[in-house]
């Protein structure tokens, strides 16, 4: 839709910048300059952001105050100053949520969110406009890499949002076409018999890239390289987000959609972190955030290259300031360089999240973010894990919230599964407690049987 797109960059933009205040331009601008400096010079003013974030968080932030006299000491060493704070969990962090706000602030001028629960425990937080609108350019500024401009045509393989009736549905595919030039298809709902009207649905709004879920793109893929079906369309990139991208799930999607698939890492509450380069290097936004890899166990840190737990202190989150944040991943730092020659850090690995695709009874592919789309927005339920046995037979484990449990949350999020799976034999079970997997993340959904063509005969 190149009409779109034009009147995006050209009208809607400069109206929102003129009207509302919207940075995401200049603070694009601020890192496409960041391209062309050094590595030294981009550390000297990650560090001056690090100084003044801390000024700012020792001062205002009730969980910090009382590091004021070895903040007045150390001011020069930022670094070392900042490894003599503990390291703050997701559970620390909700459990006294409101001593990380910094004082004065009136939450009906912020913009609430809450993470994705790709730990098991989907947490609340605040962000202000300027900290949401410098994500949203590093994004961008990612995508300019492979050509990509504010505007463009996208086609998002997507979770769609649950809690909107039909009218409030329609309401929002429309600006997302008309507002943003993005069409969805959902990531809750796919199937392969659906496979040649999504095809059409792609190649009549001719995107200019697609973006989603890792194994949502890959089951796509799937389903378009068993039928011998194509786009049709040039696509400049894939853009592959929200979980990890591993390497076989890259191949089957460069195969079936015959363009670079490009990795983007971030989280709710971490931002846009880093994005790939077209040399295949995963470059962290270092204006942005400030990094750590520790272990995981007794939080010391790691040589570049070891892997270990990162921790992420967002440089200009100074409305609720979360130092050295555990995000639950494994990450290793890299000291080399990119032959692409950008100035920015490496990540040598990324052992994200990992979703499963389940399969309902009907054939279709659902993407087990539904589950966690349902949970999210339930205060019943401290973390969850459901697991596909069969088909026709899961398990679910729930951690309840003592003091908020409700039983017609269980009853609507039991409704919610059957309402996408079929009517599923579901195993119920309450426990204290999930383990994480290796990565440090709870893997909410779980699919214990291969994922095949098994649909029902027509």
């Amino acid at each position: 839709m190149p009409t779109t797109g034009f009147l995006i960059r050209h009208v809607q933009w400069p109206l929102m910048e003129a009207l509302k205040g919207n940075r995401i331009r200049p603070y694009m601008k601020e890192l496409q300059a960041a391209e062309h400096l050094s590595a030294e010079t981009l550390h000297v003013q990650q560090r001056e952001k690090l100084v003044n974030l801390l000024d700012h968080t020792i001062k205002n932030v009730p969980a910090y105050t009382d590091f004021a006299p070895d903040w007045s000491k150390m001011r020069e060493m930022p670094e070392r100053f900042l490894q003599r704070i503990p390291v703050l969990t997701k559970a620390d962090f909700r459990q006294n949520a409101d001593q990380y706000m910094s004082q004065g602030l009136q939450t009906s001028r912020l913009i609430g969110n809450r993470t994705g629960g790709s730990t098991g425990e989907p947490t609340p937080f605040y962000l202000d406009r300027p900290t949401v609108e410098r994500y949203e350019a590093a994004r961008w500024l990612g995508l300019s890499w492979y050509g990509i401009r504010i505007g463009d045509p996208c086609v998002m393989i997507w979770g769609s949002p649950l809690e909107l009736n039909a009218q409030q549905a329609r309401r929002y595919r429309w600006k997302e076409r008309l507002l943003k030039n993005r069409l969805i298809i959902s990531a809750y709902e796919l199937d392969e018999r659906q496979l040649e009207a999504n095809l059409r649905l792609i190649r009549e709004f001719r995107p200019v890239y697609l973006y989603g879920y890792a194994s949502a793109l890959h089951t796509l893929a799937t389903m378009m390289l068993r039928r011998g079906m194509t786009t049709g369309i040039p696509l400049k990139a894939v853009v592959s987000t929200a979980e990890s991208l591993h390497e076989h799930q890259r191949q089957t999607i460069a195969q079936a959609f015959h363009a670079p698939v490009v990795n983007e890492y971030g989280a709710r509450d971490g931002g846009i972190i880093a994005y790939q380069c077209k040399a295949g290097s995963m470059h962290a936004f270092s204006g942005n955030c400030y990094l750590e890899v520790v272990d995981p166990i007794t939080h010391i840190p790691l040589y570049k290259g070891q892997p270990g737990a990162l921790l992420v202190t967002d440089l200009h989150n100074t409305v609720m300031p979360r130092l050295r944040y555990q995000l639950g991943d494994i990450v290793a730092l890299s000291d080399s360089a990119c032959s692409c020659n950008l100035p920015f850090p490496l990540l040598s690995t990324i052992d994200g999240r990992e979703d499963d695709m389940f399969l309902s009874l009907s054939g279709q592919y659902v993407h087990g973010h539904y589950f966690n789309h349902i949970v999210r927005n339930m205060d019943s339920f401290r973390t969850f894990q459901i697991v596909q046995h069969e088909p026709e037979r899961l398990s679910l484990r729930l951690v309840k919230e003592p003091e908020r449990f409700l039983p017609a949350d269980e009853a609507r999020l039991l409704a919610g599964i059957r309402q996408a799976l079929g009517q599923v034999s579901i195993h119920v079970s309450y426990v204290e407690t999930i383990p994480p997997a290796r990565s440090g993340k709870t893997r909410y959904a779980i699919r214990e049987f291969p994922l095949t063509s098994a649909l029902p005969q027509e």
